[in-house]
């Protein structure tokens, strides 16, 4: 990152390979340990900590044995949602092919990890007899910085570069996967700062500082508003996947912005609701009792 920031206060463009990444922290014969896995691994490692922390505070939804079936059952809907969203929305061709098992090679999609852990919390809360959109609430606080380690390991990837830039702009990169070397946006940065760093540091700020737990509804709205935005935005600087160019040719979006639209009506609709109910233990001044 520092090689970057050296980097972009020159007129040519940066070249990937200069900045001395490579995709895996180590290997060992034909194995190789990359930042992708450690990105997933730390990212969830991170959220069961953090969430662990927040119950302990007051007004929990929860008890740290729901913390803990979270944990497990978010990791597999990420993973399998994740998984099979890429292969729904993006490249259905892999239903067909053993590929669709191999995790390794990448292809996750955001929607479908989204889609992932609503069907674990679902269960979870059914189970546990829980206030389902509350542990929305205190899952959502944790997913934007875990998000932001995946968009980072993108980027030492040298994958999901961004469109090509037109004139001269200093983080203007060539990625060396890049059939056409062209100087691109670094859009993986844009999207770990904005969806990720940004969008985490709103959210625990929220939590932390503010009294938005108890208000059911509020922090997941919030968050789902802020990463349906923030993808809708940056999408005008990544470059779509080629079999999925037609898609900006006919309707002037990418896939992603389409898929990030509906994210955002969602996001309203659960504010409002929320802002026209009255805060847990408003009606008078009790305190919300914890699982």
């Amino acid at each position: 990152m520092l090689s970057l920031l050296a980097a972009s206060g020159a007129s040519d463009p940066i070249y990937w390979q200069d900045l001395g990444l490579r995709p895996y922290l180590f290997q060992i014969g034909g194995f190789q340990l990359r930042y992708y896995s450690l990105a997933y691994l730390f990212g969830i490692l991170f959220a069961y900590w953090h969430l662990s922390k927040m119950i302990k505070a007051p007004g929990s939804p929860m008890a740290q044995r729901h913390a803990d079936d979270l944990f497990f059952y978010c990791t597999l809907g990420v993973i399998l949602g994740g998984r099979l969203g890429y292969a729904a929305f993006y490249k259905p061709e892999l239903f067909a092919s053993t590929d669709l098992f191999k995790l390794w090679e990448g292809g996750m999609s955001f929607h479908g990890g989204v889609i992932g852990v609503l069907v674990a919390i679902t269960w979870v809360a059914w189970r546990g007899g829980l206030n389902w959109l509350r542990i929305c609430d205190y899952i959502s606080v944790n997913v934007p910085l875990a998000y932001m380690l995946g968009r980072i390991a993108n980027f030492i990837n040298g994958e999901l570069y961004g469109r090509p830039v037109e004139g001269d702009f200093p983080l203007a990169m060539i990625f060396p996967t890049d059939p056409q070397q062209l100087p691109r946006h670094p859009s993986q940065l844009y999207q770990a700062g904005f969806e990720g760093l940004m969008l985490g540091i709103l959210m625990l700020a929220l939590f932390w500082k503010t009294r938005s737990r108890y208000r059911p509804g509020f922090l997941v709205g919030v968050f789902t508003i802020g990463m349906g935005l923030g993808r809708f935005l940056v999408e005008y600087f990544r470059e779509p996947d080629a079999y999925l160019a037609y898609v900006v040719v006919q309707t002037g979006l990418s896939r992603g912005q389409w898929l990030s639209l509906p994210m955002v009506a969602v996001g309203i609709i659960v504010m409002a609701y929320s802002m026209m109910r009255p805060a847990i233990g408003s009606a008078n001044g009790a305190k919300p009792q914890s699982a």
